[in-house]
């Protein structure tokens, strides 16, 4: 799994970069098919910086999520918001394998006709 930590109008230090990364990584216990992590900080209003975060992960499209607010109260945010959809997607993966598709329909019982045994005369 690929995380990816950046900032725009400016910098983050090494250690917010590893905060944010360890943070993040604990996504994958909410759906374990997540291929890549990108958390981007806006730092353009340095008093409430924007956190946007896009999860991909295989056979699915991007779940994304953003917050404005204190840095880890918002990244905190982005991190419930995206552990919201990975559980809805994966509980929708998963309602998708357990109940038989319109193919899959169960079979007519033996004792189940048509006619009702009215050809028998």
């Amino acid at each position: 799994m690929q995380v990816i930590v950046s900032a725009r109008h400016g910098q983050l230090s090494a250690a917010t970069q590893e905060k944010v990364t360890e943070k993040v990584e604990k996504l994958r216990r909410f759906f374990d098919r997540i291929t890549r992590i990108e958390v981007t900080v806006d730092l353009e209003n340095r008093a409430a910086p924007t956190v946007e975060a896009c999860v991909s992960a295989e056979h699915t499209s991007d779940f994304v999520a953003t917050d404005t607010g204190e840095l880890s109260a918002a990244l905190d945010s982005v991190i419930h918001k995206l552990e919201q959809q990975l559980r809805k997607h994966k509980e929708k993966v998963q309602d998708g394998h357990r109940k038989p598709g319109r193919k899959q329909l169960e079979p007519p019982a033996v004792g189940d006709t048509a006619d009702d045994g009215e050809a028998d005369e």
